[in-house]
């Protein structure tokens, strides 16, 4: 099995991805675009926690006044919020918005006077995810182990020198770092110091991060060892060969 196997497994994954992410990209888009003007106020929440489902009660703490030390803030809510109050298509996205993100109004950009239902971090891992998506569609190819099968994304120049030098697990864990670093430093220098980042840095940082993972997700998905006899059928770049203890 070579890079002129058919790639249906690869192509179906690829298309996964750019769709489930292009998905959530544009509901995150047209979620306050398409609602009434001042329908979604500046909100003030938390991650990996529901707290604008209700305006009073249970899941409900966005709505609460109180002090933040996240940001080391007093936080009076104006106007109450809930996203159970919206039509069904507007409440699943900042359903998902409220589960997964902090939704801190200062981090994140408002569209026709709503603010969108994650920051602006998290819009660029959308469109990371979606790039991510489009590249592992038209160049995935099943090489038998997770960091070969990645490794494949590359231009084919690329890989010829990397298999050439023995450097597949430097190469992986090298472009891994690229994606992850920049995010981490930012988000971590903002949780340790008076560092505050700019919208543009939290877009920057969250494109390579998206991009990364949408790689890395093709990557899982589409390396199958049962697609081949043994790993020496798998033929990698400049004539490499897999050991037969190599096997992953």
């Amino acid at each position: 099995m070579d890079d002129g196997q058919a790639r249906d497994r690869e192509v179906r994954v690829g298309a996964m991805i750019f769709g489930l992410s292009g998905t959530l990209l544009l509901a995150m888009i047209l979620a306050p675009l398409t609602l009434p003007a001042g329908s979604v106020p500046e909100l003030h929440g938390r991650a990996n926690a529901f707290d604008y489902a209700t305006e009073d009660g249970a899941f409900s703490y966005g709505n609460q006044p109180r002090y933040d030390a996240h940001t080391d803030t007093a936080v009076h809510p104006e106007t109450a919020f809930a996203w159970t109050e919206l039509p069904t298509s507007h409440a699943i996205a900042y359903a998902f918005g409220d589960l997964n993100c902090h939704n801190l109004g200062e981090r994140s950009w408002s569209i026709n006077g709503n603010q969108m239902p994650v920051c602006v971090r998290d819009l660029g891992i959308f469109v990371g995810l979606v790039v991510g998506g489009a590249i592992v569609h038209r160049r995935s190819v099943n090489r038998w182990t997770v960091t070969d099968t990645a490794l494949s994304v590359l231009p084919s120049s690329w890989q010829e020198e990397i298999y050439r030098r023995r450097w597949r697990r430097v190469a992986f864990y090298g472009f891994a770092a690229l994606a992850v670093v920049p995010l981490g430093l930012d988000g971590f220098t903002q949780l340790l110091t008076n560092y505050e980042s700019t919208a543009l840095n939290r877009m920057l940082t969250g494109i390579p991060f998206g991009v990364g993972l949408g790689l890395l997700f093709g990557a899982l998905l589409n390396a199958a060892p049962s697609h081949f006899l043994n790993a020496s059928e798998v033929r990698l770049p400049g004539g490499a060969r897999f050991l037969s203890n190599e096997a992953e």
